[in-house]
């Protein structure tokens, strides 16, 4: 469901990034002014919260960050060029730094003041809706509905009203009612007209108003990018609301999701599960899913074919013989890769036809017939058990999605360079090329050597390297395709050791072989090994010492031939061995050659994936593996840790927001020491100003919190359960849902706090006035 939940909120990101372009009034103004009055930007973080808020959350930081980058790279480059004039709009309330006036769909390029006017009145009244609206969605949820009844003539209590999209259903005709008569009230008591207080958003209400003119203006461009904020946030919620009928988007409950209609299909495998970036099974058809499958099986298997094509011909050779007797074209001549086109006879390109079309309609494809799902009856891809020939088909299906990319490389190597693997010398506008002639060293990387093995520029350190990696890389590709043919084409026949009645069926696959093998089956592998090493001749200098054993398949009378052949072993061997180890790790961890991660009980990704705080899109996320020791005792420790550190983080932020939204509290902080709460600033330069006995009852309190509950494991509160009315319930599911919301918003706010400390620390104000931040590189200079 993750991968569900992440399409989804990607598309709610791009129609509300779309949606704020017709409400963000940042015109094409003057390049550098980076230099706005207010910035409201961080406290737009404010109204949001609820289990899903971080990804709308996401979604804003998104947008300004793009925002942001696109302003500074345009200013640097206006700047340097040419003296701009000053914007029409740009010091209007609302340009907020650091991104600056910025108008991406051009509305006030007419620069007209009155329809500049209008659209601002229309911006913040859509934003004032947003932020009731919003709040109407996220209140219920953290401190629950009212008690008693919405309607007592209709019996309908406030209970019954559900949350999101569904109460529109609930609400009663006289609701509707009042709800219209406020709009309108808010519309006809007050003078909007241009030049008046309320044309600008001043309605007199005393949380958004001052006698301050610059407060004033604080607290009006506060709203406007909190409005601004909500309006992303209730779009993101409309649309999670409407497609799962859950206001805080339980996808579980979106049946309908294209993510879902196909994830049991063949070809669907751990770990990214279900995956249609492009949107093509959108429409739910299960006939166009099953013809783009048919599609896609023929596409693999001809791309396994024309890879194989690639590669066979340089690793074994070309066919003795004439291609062409009549034509005199021997199979030496022609060459390989795309320019193999151009020497194909006519004949041959009708001998291609025929067996494609032979392959078409010889097999009845209709739906539902097994060569509807690939199954044509050939015995290597198909077997008597449903089970077998699942795993058969599955694993063609991707090699077959692995071979369609690899020919596609292939095609774009030959076409630049003209050569079927890539001979970069020929590519001479390639500024990758390398300037080492050793062996290895092949483009488009040149000579990697990130670990700095060879910077003591040894020759006999790297030639020793080098044999060591030949071997590796040897035995990488023999113990891969050890893992890979069995499973394509079954296993031998008969005994592996008669005397001891071992079938080769009878071997697993993978890691758990090694306990069937016989003592005389290791000793002639041991013996193979040896025999390789003290076979030849591998002093330095000589053919062995390169690679070169004489194998007939890996070695040619032509020089430049043997190397290239060599040159492809070693590529080949590389990637073998990380295919190895990644096969390694995937049967060690889940008992299974081909990685059934169902099986991996002991992941440190599945172990807490039903705890608190575990949501979508995200599920279970601990990149910094703090869990990886599975230990529930620590578990618990970090998740106490990370309630308080949320607690505390939201005190903090609120407590940024609230003076700025709706001014200090009246009176003296310490009367003793004639300190008003007025004179308090906001930010980190409070802590200067706090009394003594200030940090006293801070302290106290936090020791209060700590020593009046029992957190010990198992308690309520160890798991955030301090019985705080507003955080808790009768219900355990309600309990459940408050304690996780306060969770995400509790995250949310530890970036929010370090947010507004860094903007502090840079500017000297709680807002980020970066006029102040003279070292900032996002200001640009005018002239």
């Amino acid at each position: 469901m993750a991968s569900s939940s992440r399409a989804t909120v990607a598309a709610a990101a791009g129609l509300t990034l779309l949606g704020g372009a017709a409400f963000v009034s940042a015109p094409t103004g003057r390049a550098g002014n980076l230099r706005a009055t207010v910035s409201a930007a961080t406290p737009a973080f404010a109204p949001v919260s609820g289990p899903e808020a971080s990804s709308v959350a996401s979604m804003a930081v998104a947008s300004a960050a793009v925002a942001t980058c696109f302003a500074s790279r345009k200013a640097a480059a206006n700047a340097k060029h040419q003296l701009v004039a000053l914007s029409a709009f740009e010091n209007e309330l609302g340009v907020q730094a650091p991104v600056g006036f910025w108008d991406p769909a051009g509305f006030a390029a007419d620069g007209s003041t009155e329809n500049f006017a209008r659209r601002r009145q229309t911006e913040l009244k859509h934003g004032r809706i947003s932020m009731l609206a919003t709040m109407g969605y996220i209140t219920p949820e953290i401190t629950g509905k009212f008690p008693g009844y919405l309607s007592p003539s209709a019996g309908l209590k406030f209970a019954d009203v559900p949350n999101g999209l569904a109460a529109i259903s609930k609400v009663p005709a006289a609701g509707w009612g009042q709800i219209l008569a406020y709009m309108a009230f808010c519309e006809v008591s007050q003078d909007q007209s241009a030049g008046t207080p309320a044309a600008a958003g001043d309605f007199g209400f005393k949380v958004l108003t001052a006698s301050d003119p610059e407060a004033k203006k604080t607290k009006l461009a506060a709203e406007l990018a909190n409005g601004r904020l909500a309006m992303m946030a209730i779009i993101g919620m409309f649309f999670q609301d409407g497609l799962t009928g859950s206001a805080w988007g339980d996808w579980a409950n979106y049946t309908a999701s294209p993510l879902r209609a196909f994830e049991n299909e063949l070809g669907v495998q751990a770990p990214v599960g279900f995956w249609d970036p492009a949107g093509f099974t959108a429409d739910g058809s299960t006939e166009n899913f099953a013809r783009r499958r048919q599609t896609e099986l023929k596409h693999g298997r001809i791309s396994m074919l024309a890879t194989m094509g690639y590669i066979t011909p340089e690793i074994t050779g070309k066919l003795p013989g004439y291609l062409s007797p009549s034509a005199g074209l021997k199979f030496a001549d022609v060459p390989n890769g795309l320019a193999a086109i151009s020497k194909v006879p006519a004949a041959g390109w009708g001998q291609i036809l025929a067996y494609m079309a032979f392959c078409e309609v010889s097999q009845d494809q209709s739906a539902g017939t097994p060569a509807a799902a690939g199954d044509f009856g050939f015995k290597v891809l198909t077997a008597s058990d449903p089970e077998a020939k699942k795993t058969k088909l599955a694993a063609e299906l991707a090699n077959g999605r692995l071979a369609m990319m690899a020919i596609i490389g292939m095609f774009f190597q030959d076409g630049l360079t003209g050569s079927a693997w890539g001979d970069w010398a020929n590519y001479t506008a390639s500024p990758l090329r390398a300037f080492e002639n050793e062996l290895g060293v092949q483009a488009p990387v040149g000579f990697w050597d990130p670990a700095g093995f060879t910077a003591d520029g040894s020759t006999e350190n790297f030639a020793r390297r080098r044999q060591t990696e030949l071997k590796h890389g040897r035995i990488s590709m023999l113990a891969t395709m050890g893992y890979i043919t069995p499973e394509i084409t079954g296993k031998l026949p008969g005994y592996l050791s008669p005397s001891a009645g071992l079938k080769f069926a009878d071997v697993p696959n993978g890691l758990a072989a090694i306990s069937k093998v016989p003592a005389a089956g290791w000793g002639q592998i041991l013996a193979y090994m040896a025999f390789c090493e003290v076979s030849q001749d591998q002093s330095a200098g000589t053919p062995a010492a390169a690679g070169d054993f004489g194998f007939k398949v890996l070695t040619a009378s032509d020089p430049e031939a043997k190397k290239t052949k060599l040159a492809a072993e070693l590529a080949n061997g590389r990637l073998a061995m990380m295919a190895i180890i990644g096969m390694f790790f995937q049967d060690g961890l889940t008992g299974s050659a081909w990685g059934d991660w169902a099986n991996y009980t002991a992941s440190p990704l599945r172990a807490f994936e039903n705890e608190l705080g575990v949501q979508a899109p995200v599920g279970f996320w601990d990149p910094a593996g703090f869990t990886a020791d599975g230990s529930t005792e620590n578990f618990a420790r970090r998740r106490q840790t990370e309630l308080k550190h949320g607690r505390i983080s939201m005190l903090a932020t609120m407590g940024y927001i609230t003076p700025e939204i709706t001014g200090k509290l009246p009176g003296y902080l310490s009367p003793s020491a004639g300190l008003k709460f007025a004179d308090v600033p906001n930010g980190l330069a409070a802590i200067s100003k706090v009394p003594a006995a200030g940090w006293g009852q801070i302290l106290a309190y936090m020791a209060f919190c700590e020593v009046s509950q029992d957190q010990s494991a198992g308690t309520p509160a160890a798991a955030g359960d301090f019985g705080f009315k507003v955080l808790t319930a009768s219900d355990p599911e309600a309990k459940k849902t408050k304690l996780a919301a306060e969770l995400a918003n509790g995250r949310l706010a530890m970036m929010a706090i370090i947010g507004m400390f860094f903007q502090d620390g840079l500017t000297g104000s709680a807002w980020g006035d970066w006029a102040n931040y003279t070292a900032s590189p996002l200001r640009a200079t005018s002239q």
